[in-house]
């Protein structure tokens, strides 16, 4: 019989972060349920990236893409897609800069409590582009979870596909590597 033990950073490359991570009393990513970690899929471009690479997602830009694929379902996990992980092997300098494109709090506010998601990602290496990190503060203080660093957002469609998010159920883990996939219609 043959084993390894590894040692690795919790938050590096695709990650979830838990409300433990920022909430002392919140889950760890041991106690997420199960059933969350398969959804439906709803992925945004934001369009104004071409103009403003630092952009925020504002109410503005969800209402806009609700226009074009309806409203935002109850019970899904919301992806924002900027166009970040095609650098990544090819302009690792863009992922020094600050600020990242983002999440506004405002749109993440609205997603949780107006559209009733469970969980949201990004391909940013942050949720938003404050210093304070207001975004990523509030979801993970108001027991919700997220992954960052996703990759291939792009190969998806804005509505109609799951996403499949896993995780080692670490006893008390504040964060993880993560995979996720999506299956399409």
């Amino acid at each position: 019989m043959r084993a390894s033990v590894y040692s690795l950073v919790g938050e590096y490359g695709a990650h979830i972060d838990p409300p433990a991570h920022f909430d002392s009393s919140g889950s760890t990513i041991d106690e997420l349920p199960l059933k969350q970690m398969i959804l439906p899929l709803v992925v945004d471009i934001t369009p104004v990236l071409a103009k403003d690479p630092n952009h925020a997602l504002t109410v503005a830009d969800i209402q806009d893409w609700e226009l074009r694929h309806g409203r935002v379902p109850p019970g899904c996990f919301t992806a924002l897609r900027t166009g970040m992980d095609k650098d990544w092997n090819t302009n690792a300098q863009r992922f020094e800069r600050y600020p990242f494109p983002a999440w506004s709090l405002a749109a993440i506010q609205f997603l949780y409590e107006q559209r009733h998601i469970i969980a949201n990602g990004h391909e940013s290496l942050d949720t938003d582009k404050t210093k304070s990190l207001d975004s990523e503060k509030w979801l993970l203080t108001h027991g919700h979870w997220q992954i960052e660093a996703m990759a291939h957002l792009d190969q998806v469609p804005a509505t109609g596909a799951l996403i499949v998010v896993t995780w080692p159920k670490v006893r008390r883990g504040l964060g993880f590597p993560a995979r996720a996939f999506a299956i399409l219609p």
